[in-house]
């Protein structure tokens, strides 16, 4: 992750921990706690449906809040860290299947290889995502099947060649 002099991200997850939420990381983070480490500067997190009214209340009393369709974003002037708290509630389910693990020397609940490359999958293949984070999305995929042979299998037809070149290239 992008660096965070300001400790926000131990924050945030204190008081997530502190509030006894459920709750698992995905996105580039959780890639980098399977895989090499690539530099993002966006923390993504899934929350239990019934727990984002809740969370957005406790974290608008420490950090500024911004509400968009898909996402709550959470921010603090002296990091460049973006938390986003993904609101789609269909993810909650995949919280259940988590794995404890170190990221960034933080013990994080991180949601399982499976899950997290069948969201890649989505994300990689929803037609408004912009190239660049199109493109972010297959070398997570390759970089999780380098990882996790056994996922190529659950690799979606559309999506086999983009992310076969990232594996097969030198």
């Amino acid at each position: 992750m992008v660096a965070d002099k300001s400790g926000f991200l131990e924050r945030i997850i204190a008081l997530l921990d502190a509030g006894g939420f459920p709750y698992c990381v995905i996105g580039g983070v959780a890639v980098n706690a399977y895989a090499p480490t690539m530099v993002t500067q966006d923390l993504d997190i899934v929350l239990a449906p019934d727990d984002i009214a809740r969370a957005r209340s406790l974290l608008s009393e420490h950090f500024k809040v911004q509400e968009f369709e898909h996402s709550i974003n959470v921010y603090d002037p002296g990091s460049k860290l973006q938390v986003q708290i993904q609101k789609d509630p269909e993810l909650g389910l995949i919280i259940g299947n988590a794995r404890r693990m170190d990221v960034d020397d933080m013990d994080l609940p991180v949601a399982a290889p499976e899950d997290l490359f069948r969201l890649k999958a989505a994300a990689a293949m929803e037609p408004t995502r912009r190239n660049m984070k199109r493109a972010k999305d297959n070398m997570d995929l390759a970089r999780l099947i380098t990882e996790f042979p056994h996922l190529r299998a659950l690799l979606p037809e559309e999506l086999v060649e983009d992310v076969t070149k990232l594996l097969d290239a030198p």
